[in-house]
């Protein structure tokens, strides 16, 4: 019965932000010329918020989102602990692949969202290694 409280709980302005980066970041993805595969994948500890893919190649998308002010970029949050639960979650994701597993990398997309106006979005692409 826990997780039928987390479909009824109140959103936080913390995760309604974040959804809402989310959104900007698919939708930025997509101009991009990515197809997106999956959103919130959870697995091992771990939650990727998009799987994309560019031509042949995987992409795993983590999105971090602030609103202007925060003193450090979105993007500095993704910490080694951060890093370590993304491959984990990532390794899961790849098993589902059985025989040829696609080439694949890890990005980040930052959001920033100033109180009046549109959101910065920074794409850094291969943003770090498996860990």
């Amino acid at each position: 019965m826990r997780w039928l409280s987390t479909l009824i709980a109140p959103m936080t302005p913390r995760k309604a932000l974040g959804n809402r980066g989310e959104v900007v970041a698919a939708r930025h993805l997509r101009r991009q010329g990515y197809k997106i595969l999956m959103c919130n994948f959870e697995a091992a500890g771990g939650e990727i918020d998009i799987v994309a893919r560019k031509g042949e190649l995987l992409v795993f998308v983590e999105v971090k989102t602030r609103r202007s002010g925060d003193v450090f970029k979105p993007y500095q949050q993704v910490n080694q602990r951060k890093r370590k639960a993304l491959t984990r979650a990532a390794r899961v994701y790849l098993a589902h692949y059985k025989d040829s597993k696609p080439s694949c990398r890890f990005d980040v997309i930052s959001i920033v969202w100033p109180e009046q106006g549109e959101a910065e979005v920074e794409h850094i692409t291969n943003a770090f290694e498996a860990e």
